[in-house]
């Protein structure tokens, strides 16, 4: 077994939670462990978790090296999946990365400088679009949630915030036996486009152990994968729909459901007071054009998605 150190003031043990549904994931899901035993701070463990199918889970035994931990799910979907890995973990920290993603080097041990405030619950970071090909020119970073990145309008320094992106976060292992585990009702089924799980965890996270915060720190990176299905108008339509009906579900399991969408307001009021008037100014670039183009495209589904979600 192997102990984390950092530094004399500090010791802890960090679990790494990497799931996958698709032997088709194959290469990735061995660069992404490959990034992970590269950190400066080693993981005690890495753990890989699969569907629960036989033919999956023989495929990747005969792939994956032995010192990787493979835990079955109990079911199917990204919740199942990161629930038993959590079950699974024996960190004070439990980590969670996506299988399509590489971590930085530095990636765990600034992830765990954070918890070095007894206040802290989760840590999450900067998640940095890797794109097969190059990023398209209509595509705005404001969009870049939609291929599972940050956005622009996140801080850009740490910051407490509400909610982190679950391809790059982390919480004390403590939390789930205080907050539960990530619900089943929402979030990835294969490839399902719904989500939102990480999201409201985070929230019944802040919730259920108050005076506690969860902390975005932009110096813990993780590079996503982009492929090039996911860069085109078909997607972005798509994507942007499934955010406005998984929104809708969320805020319908909450009481007010009005208040745990500040984020969304924000980022709306940003969008419309600066992020499209900037564009408008630069109007005779094309690039401009384009991207005030999809930026509406996908603000006008998310919010057809979100009125369609609140009426089914």
């Amino acid at each position: 077994m192997r102990v984390c150190g950092f530094g004399d003031r500090f010791l802890i043990r960090v679990s790494v939670v990497v799931s996958t549904y698709t032997i088709d994931r194959l290469n990735d899901v061995l660069e992404c462990i490959s990034s992970l035993k590269r950190q400066t701070l080693q993981p005690l463990e890495i753990i890989l978790v699969l569907d629960n199918d036989v033919g999956l889970v023989d495929f990747y035994r005969s792939c994956v090296s032995g010192d990787v931990k493979i835990v079955v799910s109990d079911g199917f979907g990204l919740s199942n999946a990161r629930n038993a890995g959590v079950k699974s973990a024996e960190g004070e920290i439990v980590a969670f990365i996506d299988d399509d993603a590489l971590a930085d080097k530095r990636w765990l041990e600034n992830l765990v400088r954070d918890y070095e405030d007894p206040l802290v619950l989760g840590v999450g970071g900067l998640i940095k679009p890797l794109w097969e090909s190059k990023r398209p020119s209509w595509f705005p970073e404001e969009l870049d949630w939609i291929v599972g990145c940050s956005y622009k309008g996140l801080p850009e320094n740490k910051a407490i915030i509400r909610n982190l992106i679950g391809c790059n976060m982390s919480f004390r292992k403590s939390v789930f036996g205080k907050a539960g585990y990530f619900s089943t009702d929402i979030g990835r089924v294969g490839s399902k486009l719904a989500a939102h799980e990480d999201t409201e965890f985070s929230i019944r996270v802040t919730e259920k152990i108050p005076d506690h915060k969860i902390l975005y720190d932009p110096d813990a990176v993780v590079h996503h994968k982009v492929p090039k299905s996911r860069a085109n108008l078909k997607y972005v339509a798509r994507r942007s729909f499934a955010e406005g009906v998984s929104k809708a579900i969320f805020s319908c399991q909450k009481s007010n459901p009005t208040s745990v969408l500040h984020v969304e307001k924000d980022y709306l009021r940003q969008l419309l007071s600066t992020g499209i008037p900037r564009r408008l100014i630069r109007g005779y670039k094309p690039e401009n054009i384009s991207q005030i183009i999809t930026l509406s495209i996908s603000t006008i589904l998310v919010l057809f998605g979100y009125l369609l979600g609140k009426h089914s």
